[in-house]
């Protein structure tokens, strides 16, 4: 089957609001035609210009496969319902950017509808669920980077942070840097593919050069994957340290952590758990984390970096608002949407590529 389902500006329509005399962000913003295959979509992207490429992962699979909540395949919905309708103006180059679809899903989440984790059985059929999704997404993201575009891929769990690690070394054909943003390492064991384990299982693939968990939180980790990631000389700039600690405010923070995973001809990715974010709906709800305005920081200085290859925000489950599900699409589809904004923003004003 097609690991890929492409959007289109009709089927997204029912989105968009209207109102005299505006125009909104969709009016701008590029779409795929059905008839052209992947390759040939994200080839005439680029010769048109095109630099950036959406891509929605509507599943629960990995949150779930680790104990977490569900929810989190409604994120890229809410982010779409927010930034389709952002005004369109000079100050956003919607013309660059193209909204390609969304990774196959619906059958791999109808499997595990019945699966309850706290039963073994269930849970290793959810983990077997999540390494099948694993290669749908590098199939969907690998020819993004193959073409020189950056990839925004929204929704879905941390899970997906390992494909998106091969397809980026794979077309490198090096190893790779990351930074996350994150209370949580996901260094957790290989135990099974699920949304703790992403960057333990790139550690072991070798896709790693160097990793750097910023906001970690020391408690809300086991002994085991602190101890792993220490063994593979990868580092963390705690919550505790920042917030709690003073030793550093949060610019000196970014800019200690930029130190950490800058190699001029190294790629680095960019990963941003949600829960980072105090009070946002999340697979793992945090009332202890940063503001929004402090992701969006973070994320625009570390976009400014020619070798910062993509952003990937996970874990937003609009139904773990305290409020419900529609207060959930509210705040998370504006949160996903200005972290997206500072991305863009940072691309924008970053220096010509050193290589």
């Amino acid at each position: 089957m097609n690991a890929l389902h492409y959007l289109t500006q009709a089927q997204l329509a029912r989105c968009c609001q209207q109102r005299s005399g505006e125009q909104r962000l969709s009016a701008q913003l590029r779409f795929p035609e059905a008839t052209l295959s992947l390759a040939e979509n994200l080839a005439l992207h680029a010769a048109h210009s095109g630099k950036f490429v959406i891509l929605g992962i509507p599943e629960d699979l990995g949150p779930r496969a680790n104990g977490g909540f569900a929810g989190a395949q409604l994120g890229f919905q809410a982010f779409l319902n927010k930034f389709l309708n952002l005004q369109a103006n000079a100050l956003l180059a919607g013309e660059s950017i193209l909204i390609l679809g969304e990774v196959a899903c619906a059958d791999l989440q109808a499997q595990s509808t019945a699966l309850d984790h706290q039963q073994p059985e269930h849970l290793s059929q959810l983990r077997a669920l999540c390494a099948q999704l694993d290669e749908r997404v590098f199939s969907a993201v690998q020819p993004i980077f193959a073409q020189g575009l950056t990839p925004i891929v929204i929704g879905g769990g941390h899970n997906n942070a390992l494909p998106l690690l091969r397809a980026l070394s794979d077309c490198q054909q090096q190893q790779v840097n990351c930074i996350n943003l994150d209370p949580h390492a996901d260094f957790r064991a290989l135990e099974g593919r699920h949304s703790g384990n992403a960057f333990s299982y790139a550690q072991a693939e070798a896709l790693l050069q160097h990793y750097f968990v910023l906001g970690l939180h020391v408690q809300k980790n086991n002994a085991a994957s602190l101890t792993a990631l220490q063994q593979a000389n990868f580092e963390y700039l705690s919550y505790q340290q920042i917030f709690v600690e003073g030793q550093y405010n949060w610019s000196q923070a970014i800019e200690l952590s930029l130190q950490r995973v800058l190699s001029a001809n190294t790629k680095l990715a960019l990963e941003v758990d949600t829960d980072c974010i105090t009070s946002m709906p999340a697979s793992a709800l945090n009332y202890s984390g940063i503001s929004v305005a402090e992701a969006e920081q973070a994320v625009f200085h570390f976009a400014k970096l020619p070798q910062t290859a993509y952003l990937h925000l996970a874990e937003a489950a609009p139904a773990q608002h305290p409020s419900g599900e529609a207060a959930g699409m509210n705040q998370c589809g504006q949160v996903l949407s200005q972290l997206v904004q500072a991305f863009l923003a940072g691309k924008q004003q970053q220096p010509p590529s050193i290589d």
